[in-house]
């Protein structure tokens, strides 16, 4: 599995790229979500 061709390599670095991404979409979400809650 240690393919180091500059393709998979660029690949990887993309997934990686959209995890991050979606991770802190996800965090984004959250705190509006809680910030939205009306607070008692």
């Amino acid at each position: 599995m240690g393919d180091k061709s500059p393709k998979s390599v660029q690949k990887k670095s993309s997934q990686k790229a959209t995890k991050s991404t979606a991770a802190n979409q996800k965090k984004k979400q959250n705190t509006a979500a809680s910030s939205a809650k009306p607070k008692k």
